[in-house]
């Protein structure tokens, strides 16, 4: 299951840094939804459950979809699925500008859904096909654009979409054009290489670093994988959806303040992002993943209960380590199932879209139901799900 001839050839590192930045064009088209919420509420009246729902729609569409895009461009790879799918988030941004009610704006988030399902496995297939023998770097920089995209949510809400209303979204349509070009470029040379592996009749394979694993084994380590990926995103939609209302009535903090205690929480966890995939080349990915998901639980536990002069610095060490794994995971995934590359990009990172939008819902009626402070405590003693890492495979790296 886990082994391939093929050797690993120098890595293509144009390719590389210019996917990563594609994915920061796409994953900020995304962030411009919740970046967003305030001015809908203000300009449409749109209520919270709504707001709540155009979330749902968004994330639980592009999570959904992108496992099926992932199977389908395994069996048969389409290089230009990229551009095409930039245009469809094009399309949804440009409807999201123009909508002035709200069957309109859930519409517009339809193609952005569809767009980033797109985007992410093929995406990920042109990071591996471009990393050599630097995969964990190669997706390390593919992810570590996605985050900081994710990441921007606060500063354009704040700097952006506020001040200037939907004028200040139209700039957004701008990198969007930038990235339909980067990905149509990228695009010819993802056709090129399939067309030398066609000629060659070698076709490009991932070396795992597992040992050989059995068709049950690979099941239980998938399971286990996407359990530890529905713990990690229920945990950080709650701090970046939900923990600035907790400092609001815990600290008495001002709103503006709050978000930049939340921007330093992503900030952190893209540095995080970045060293996971090199870190994991060098030590193992199941040393990476267990220092990644096991190391913060502590700080997590005593995040509810410390001063406030401690919340930042524990925000800081719980972002910085717990996204370490994000780019592990995927890479790990497919090494379970090397033969399909796009389907567990699409798996994994899919997952982990769904649990953010089923995290966003569920962490909301529990504050409703139960309080912002149990709300808090509970979702804190949720991460102590994350110690079955531990029953991962080892890699032969991490021996």
């Amino acid at each position: 299951m886990s082994t391939t001839t093929v050797k690993q050839s120098n890595p293509v590192y144009p390719i590389m840094v210019s996917i990563g930045v594609c994915h920061l064009i796409n994953d900020t088209m995304q962030a411009v939804i919740p970046a967003m919420f305030p001015l809908l509420e203000r300009d449409l009246g749109l209520t919270f459950t709504q707001l709540g729902m155009i979330s749902f729609v968004l994330n639980m569409f592009a999570s959904l979809l992108q496992p099926a895009v992932g199977f389908m461009t395994d069996k048969k790879p389409f290089p230009y699925a990229l551009p095409l799918g930039m245009v469809s988030s094009f399309i949804g941004l440009t409807m999201l500008i123009l909508a002035g009610e709200y069957w309109m704006i859930l519409v517009s988030v339809l193609f952005l859904g569809l767009g980033s399902a797109i985007f992410h496995p093929e995406g990920s297939r042109v990071s591996f096909m471009a990393a050599g023998n630097k995969r964990g770097l190669a997706q390390s920089i593919y992810q570590v654009g996605g985050n900081s995209g994710q990441a921007l949510a606060p500063l354009l809400s704040a700097f952006i979409i506020l001040p200037f209303g939907m004028y200040g979204v139209s700039v957004i349509l701008i990198f969007t054009s930038i990235g339909i070009f980067l990905l149509t470029k990228i695009s010819m040379w993802y056709k090129r290489q399939l067309e030398a592996e066609k000629r060659s009749k070698i076709k490009k394979m991932l070396v795992s670093s597992l040992p050989p694993l059995t068709k049950k084994q690979v099941g239980m380590a998938l399971l286990v994988l996407l359990f530890i990926i529905f713990a990690r995103s229920f945990y950080v939609t709650n701090i970046t959806s939900f923990y600035v209302f907790y400092l609001s009535e815990q600290y008495g903090m001002s709103v503006e303040r709050s978000q930049l205690f939340i921007f330093i929480f992503m900030a952190v966890g893209v540095v995080g992002t970045f060293f996971g995939g090199p870190l994991s080349d060098r030590f193992g990915r199941k040393n990476v993943i267990l220092l990644s998901v096991i190391a913060p639980i502590p700080f997590c536990l005593a995040l509810p209960f410390v001063p406030l002069p401690a919340v930042l610095v524990l925000l800081i060490i719980i972002g910085l380590l717990i996204m370490v794994s994000f780019t592990v995971t995927v890479v790990y995934a497919q090494e379970l199932v090397p033969s399909k590359i796009g389907t567990m990009a699409g798996l994994t990172v899919g997952v982990a879209f769904g649990m953010g939008a089923i995290g966003s819902i569920v962490i909301g009626m529990l504050i409703d139901k139960m309080g912002i402070h149990f709300t808090m405590n509970a979702v804190s003693v949720l991460t102590l799900l994350l110690l079955v890492a531990f029953l991962l495979p080892r890699d032969r790296v991490g021996d």
